[in-house]
């Protein structure tokens, strides 16, 4: 594949869709020079022109929360011989070449791994440097440090922030990524141990109530771009909508981003299948209310994946409830990771909930700008239907009849049988685009203004939103055609984001 750059085009009266700048639908051009969207020049001669009328452009897609490199991606590619790649499907923990390949084909450009051990990092950035077209970036499992926890429980304020730099500086990471707060202290001690947010973390006189606010108040502090990343503790189990909520209230007034949301969002008892149910009313109503949390979905799709969690605990329990083969490992010691296969199905009660609580959150919180469309790739489903996903958003019908297929007993139950709200296309570039950019503090991204990267995607309108958004006219990167009608037309290499702490 060639690398060739053009140092100045325009795209020309393009309906365009940037919700950063206020355009919803204006008919304009985009003029590129330098890799880089410009004004209008007041001389336009040099400049290459690009026929985009009549096509929906929008800036390149922004993926906030992935899992695409570092040790547990290697062991996902393994675990699961019959969900490598096949005739019509893609596997379900694609190479690294495969995703970057995937990824600028559906129009996104941009992709964050948000679960590296802080001994993992130099092993993650080898991978990622052989990821083609995307920038890219890491969120550091840095509070899984022994001297993390440590400076927390001490109450070592300044302490904490200069190991925090430190990890960051030292990992290349964007920002810090906290696993089910002291789980790995957790599960080392007790091997499945879920805890709630107010039992002392094994070793320390350290809640994990305290720790998330101790990080919150050290990120901010150290001028992180992008928040604490968090994944509170009881991912998966019935009932934790509860410990969701208790972050929530635990990081008011701080800025941090909540992350795959949808499983943490449960209602029931442990033993009870029959209550398992959605908690998304109360977390919802919190959320909206409380303008510094963000947020990412996590939505499950119905299919066979593979799941990886920096939460060892939760693998463990998935394992152990599923019976599936499983794998966990330490890493030297400051973090791990549990991997398993997963199947999604329709008329399973458990994994329907899970379908319909993810769109119950997307269709009920009010502000799109707070919000990132993931399905935590691959744990909930493969990055690739990201257009499905956005097809259940934006077309009531469409999803109706998905509602339909499922368990009848959430049909009966399940709050989404009541929801006709529909994503429009400038909503669904917020949730995509223009808010991912936002939430991570990527201020050249996500938006078509001058002085932005010419990260841009051409789609052609169609009521199929699916089929839509599965493949774009055009993709831009760094105002290089790099796709086009799902051909790759040239693999430039992308930038490592990493930021430099204050």
């Amino acid at each position: 594949m060639t690398h060739h750059t053009v140092d100045r085009l325009v795209l020309t009266q393009g309906t365009i869709h940037d919700p950063a700048t206020g355009r919803d639908g204006v008919v304009d051009d985009v003029w590129i020079e330098g890799g880089t969207i410009v004004a209008r020049p007041a001389d336009s001669a040099g400049f290459r022109r690009i026929e985009a009328r009549g096509l929906v452009v929008m800036p390149g897609g922004v993926d906030l929360h992935s899992h695409v490199a570092g040790p547990k991606v290697g062991v996902g590619r393994r675990i699961a011989p019959h969900l490598a790649r096949t005739a019509g499907r893609p596997a379900a923990v694609p190479t690294i070449h495969a995703t970057g390949a995937a990824y600028a084909a559906l129009g996104y450009t941009t992709v964050f791994d948000a679960a590296i051990a802080t001994s993992a990092a130099d092993i993650a950035h080898r991978e990622l440097a052989d990821l083609p077209i995307l920038d890219k970036g890491i969120y550091l499992l840095a509070a899984d440090d022994a001297a993390v926890l440590a400076a927390a429980a001490d109450g070592d304020d300044r302490g904490l922030e200069r190991l925090l730099a430190g990890a960051i500086t030292a990992g290349r990471g964007w920002t810090v990524k906290v696993a089910n707060p002291g789980g790995a202290a957790f599960w080392r001690a007790s091997r499945g141990d879920h805890h709630d947010l107010d039992t002392a973390i094994p070793g320390h006189e350290l809640t994990p109530r305290r720790l998330l606010q101790r990080l919150a108040d050290a990120v901010g502090m150290i001028g992180l771009p992008h928040p604490l990343h968090v994944h509170t503790a009881n991912l998966g189990l019935p009932g934790n909508w509860r410990t969701l909520l208790e972050t929530m209230r635990s990081l008011e007034g701080r800025r941090a981003h909540l992350a795959h949301v949808q499983f943490h969002s449960y209602a029931g008892g442990d033993l009870d299948e029959g209550s398992f149910g959605s908690g998304v009313a109360p977390l919802v109503e919190f959320f909206n209310a409380h303008e510094s949390l963000t947020l990412d979905v996590g939505q499950v799709l119905f299919g066979e994946t593979v799941a990886m969690t920096g939460d060892s605990a939760a693998a463990e329990h998935l394992a152990h409830t599923t019976g599936v083969p499983w794998v966990s490992h330490d890493l030297h010691l400051s973090g791990g990771c549990g991997v398993l296969p997963i199947a999604y199905r329709e008329k399973s009660l458990i994994h329907a909930w899970q379908w319909a609580i993810g769109l119950e959150w997307f269709l009920t919180v009010t502000d799109p700008w707070r919000v990132a469309l993931t399905t935590d790739h691959p744990n909930g489903a493969h990055f690739t239907a990201y257009p499905h996903l956005m097809a259940l958003l934006g077309d009531a019908a469409f999803r109706r009849e998905a509602f339909a297929r499922i368990h009848p007993a959430v049909r009966r139950r399940s709050p989404l049988g009541a929801l006709d709200r529909e994503y429009t296309l400038q909503e669904l570039c917020i949730v995509t685009r223009a808010a991912p950019a936002r939430i991570a503090g990527l201020v050249r991204k996500g938006h078509l203004a001058p002085g932005g990267d010419a990260d841009i995607t051409l789609y052609r309108p169609d009521r199929d939103l699916a089929a839509m958004f599965s493949m774009p006219a055009k993709v831009f990167k760094a105002g290089v055609l790099v796709a086009e009608d799902g051909h790759l037309r040239a693999t430039p290499a992308g930038v490592t984001l990493h930021a430099r702490p204050g």
